[in-house]
Formats: structure tokens, C-alpha cells, sequence
């Protein structure tokens, strides 16, 4: 399987890795664990689960001005997402990136993705080339 999105900052390298498809917004600040990449909202219901070599799929975010800070924190921690597919984008979050891009840090691509399709990749392992994610297996399974 194979999808189109929309590039909202590109990679020089293709991404990999298995999809966490968030089942509700998040706020960055005081949700992620800058350190960890371990999602500490007591309220999420992804609570627990790690966004550190995972492609992220955001179904939305819950904004923050400090949201960028964090996603900045994570990417120098080594603890960022492979890649981030977001549903609508979110300049401050993203802004995060773009820093870390301009310190000549590793950063993970950002797509724009609609929810409605990142939903049925959520424990998927996907390839991301461009502006083109290939699904490469089923949910739970390591090639």
C-alpha cells in the first residue's frame, strides 16, 4: 500500500519506522517527556507509549507556544519521532524542526496527512520517500 502527502518539511534521508497514531490531540508541553519521548499526559489515552523512533501520526495538536521547545529538546535528546504526520500543521511545533535544522541536528521529516488515513497505519511499520509513505507491514510485524 502506498500514500501521497503533503511534504511540510522534508528530509534529505527517507524515514522509517512503526506508526503511533495518536487517538487524541496532544500538547507537547506537559504531555511529552523532553528527556524520555515517553507521552506523560495522565489524561491521554496513548499515556505511556514512546514517540522517540516512531513515525508519529498526530490526528491534532493542543497548542502551546513551548511546543517547539519540547520537540527541540527531543530531537537533541535523540528521543524524536522518525518522522511526524500531522492531520493540519502546526507552525509552532514545527518550528521546533526547522531550529534544530538551523543547529545542524538530525531531524525527522513532517507531512500532512489527513486523520481519516493515518489511523489504519497505527502499529504499521511505513517507509517515508518524499511525499510518498509505503506501508511495509502489518500491525505488530517486524520485517
Amino acid at each position: 500500500m502506498e500514500l501521497t502527502a503533503e511534504i511540510l518539511i522534508p528530509s534529505e534521508d527517507p524515514a522509517e519506522g512503526e506508526v503511533l497514531a495518536l487517538s487524541a490531540p496532544i500538547s507537547f508541553w506537559g504531555g511529552v517527556d523532553p528527556k524520555t519521548g515517553i507521552i506523560i499526559d495522565a489524561r491521554h489515552p496513548e499515556r505511556g507509549e514512546c514517540v522517540a523512533g516512531r513515525v508519529l501520526a498526530l490526528p491534532g495538536t493542543i497548542g502551546s507556544s513551548s511546543a517547539s521547545a519540547v520537540l527541540l529538546e527531543l530531537i537533541h535528546a535523540g528521543k524524536a519521532p522518525a518522522a511526524i504526520l500531522m492531520a493540519e500543521p502546526d507552525a509552532i511545533l514545527l518550528l521546533g524542526v526547522v531550529v534544530a535544522r538551523e543547529m545542524g541536528w538530525a531531524t525527522p521529516p513532517a507531512l500532512r496527512l489527513a486523520a481519516a488515513d493515518q489511523a489504519p497505519l497505527a502499529g504499521r511499520r511505513v517507509a517515508l520517500e518524499g511525499d510518498r509513505i509505503f506501508v511495509l507491514g502489518e500491525a505488530g510485524a517486524r520485517p
